[in-house]
């Protein structure tokens, strides 16, 4: 299977919506538990500095099966060289190299916006999201215990950063 990876523009929205909403669904891969309406993605992408970015995947057909998300950790300028992704791929795209490939986009992103530090929360059940991270380099940090609640059920949240420099 052929993708693309491309910059997000607003009029994606939609399209990452519906990622999300997939992702969403699951309701075991991501701490995120509702997703936003379409005009708030648009809002969200327009509000973008030159230092933030979305990361699209495209299938042959232009729909969006994944993407990937950075943007700053904090907005102190003492952190500003650290910054925080989310990769968000749908079922079916997984395990075929997408998540990669985005990764390789976004950290060349990273770079050229003066990142040195990517951190990442990886929900603690969620063993095949911290292996993906840890073939991309990242590390555990540390263990935010009973971070996130959904549908009653409890989970810890692991932090993983990888250094860019």
């Amino acid at each position: 299977m052929r993708v693309v990876i491309r910059p997000a523009r607003p009029d994606d929205a939609a399209g990452i919506v519906s990622v999300l909403e997939a992702v969403v669904a699951e309701r075991r891969y991501s701490a995120i538990d509702r997703v936003w309406p379409v005009a708030d993605e648009r809002t969200h992408l327009e509000s973008f500095s030159p230092r933030e970015a979305v990361h699209l995947a495209l299938d042959d057909g232009g729909i969006i099966v994944g993407l990937q998300i950075l943007d700053r950790w904090s907005p102190l300028e003492s952190m500003s060289h650290v910054g925080q992704l989310g990769t968000f791929l749908l079922p079916s795209w997984r395990r075929k190299g997408v998540g990669r490939r985005l990764w390789e986009s976004t950290v060349a992103f990273a770079r050229d916006a003066a990142y040195r530090k990517i951190v990442i929360y990886v929900r603690a059940s969620n063993a095949d999201g911290q292996a993906f991270y840890r073939r991309l380099g990242f590390a555990p940090c540390g263990r935010l215990s009973k971070q996130v609640v959904i549908d009653g059920v409890a989970d810890d949240e692991v932090m993983m950063e990888r250094h860019l420099d």
